[in-house]
């Protein structure tokens, strides 16, 4: 993922120069959701169309949503090293550990409530400290959401004793740490299959951004959305779109060009207010639903965000047995992050 910004060929009157056959590059994206997601029609699809514009038509991206091409959300990395597939997009915590560097940005007390400068920063740092984990894929881009809140069913939280002895769904490890540092019992699973586990008692709410609502339909199985002031939230998830690498590397440069085009740092931009916008989408159709939004104080947010301090920490001692600089890497996600907030 190089972090040079190709002009817009538009822009420069631009038409490239095809190779012969050009119109054989026909691609399959795979993902998790819906294609009722946000996440599919109003990110994926858009950015397949860029790619096929600005290939001149010898790319086309055919998006398979819900994982219709077979396997379980935790195998899309793997389907996409593998070649099974040309192009993924993938929540990293699905593969837990796998993309350690990258986690950073997940932390709640790194990551606040801005995914527009989050996903530049991620940006800005890929080559020099995450690039090494994503052997074998070639990565478009990398993304969060506007972050983790808490839905709960019959619970209003708003200090980390409501939560003790619950069991909540969360999205990655460190959303387990946050969870466990909050007095609650974490339980992994794909979103997908969230609906069904609060609908059975299976746990008692979910970790999870509120752009969610919508696809899973999950006002009809809560009563409770919770979140800091100010948007603050208890961390994020991160996202990647990528390619298998030997199909990368079976392209030509003036297709390679497309996609970085593409996925340069207005769209990057794009993604994070499309996410934000999402989000304030998810949680109307909650409210309008008749669930409650509660926005804790000032006062409340800082000792829910007191009580996750050692998630930072514990995540630096993971990693730092790993040979990671994690504390490094943790103050320069942060210097990252203010560099492009809004």
């Amino acid at each position: 993922m190089k972090l040079l910004n190709i002009m817009s060929t538009a822009a420069l009157g631009i038409v490239l120069a095809l190779p012969a056959g050009a119109q054989d590059y026909k691609l399959k994206l795979h993902h998790f959701l819906s294609e009722r997601a946000p996440a599919h029609s109003k990110m994926l699809v858009p950015w397949a169309e860029r790619v096929e514009e600005l290939s001149g038509g010898a790319v086309d991206i055919e998006v398979y949503p819900a994982m219709t091409l077979g396997g379980r959300p935790p195998e899309l990395v793997q389907q996409a090293r593998d070649g099974v597939v040309d192009l993924v997009w993938t929540l990293n915590g699905y593969t837990s550990g796998l993309f350690p560097r990258s986690e950073v940005f997940e932390l709640a007390n790194v990551y606040v409530n801005d995914p527009v400068a989050t996903n530049l920063a991620m940006r800005e740092m890929f080559e020099a400290e995450l690039a090494q984990e994503y052997e074998g894929l070639e990565v478009m881009f990398l993304h969060v959401h506007a972050g983790n809140g808490f839905q709960m069913v019959d619970k209003e939280v708003r200090a980390p004793a409501d939560l003790a002895g619950l069991r909540l769904r969360t999205p990655s490890r460190t959303g387990a740490w946050v969870i466990e540092a909050l007095g609650a019992t974490p339980v992994a699973m794909p979103v997908p299959d969230l609906p069904q586990a609060l609908a059975k008692g299976v746990i008692d709410g979910a970790l999870i951004p509120w752009e969610i609502i919508p696809p899973l339909r999950l006002q009809e199985q809560t009563d409770f959305q919770i979140e800091g002031a100010a948007k603050e939230r208890m961390g994020t998830s991160v996202f990647q779109v990528s390619m298998t690498k030997a199909t990368w590397d079976s392209l030509p440069e003036t297709v390679q060009a497309a996609f970085r085009e593409a996925s340069n740092e207005d769209w990057l931009r794009e993604v994070g207010e499309l996410w934000r916008g999402t989000d304030e989408f998810g949680i109307n159709m909650a409210v309008e639903a008749g669930n409650t939004h509660v926005v804790l104080t000032e006062a409340e947010t800082a000792v829910m965000l007191e009580a996750t301090t050692g998630v930072v920490d514990r995540w630096i001692e993971e990693v730092s047995a790993k040979g990671i600089d994690g504390a490094g890497l943790v103050e320069a996600a942060r210097a990252a992050i203010a560099r492009h907030a809004q």
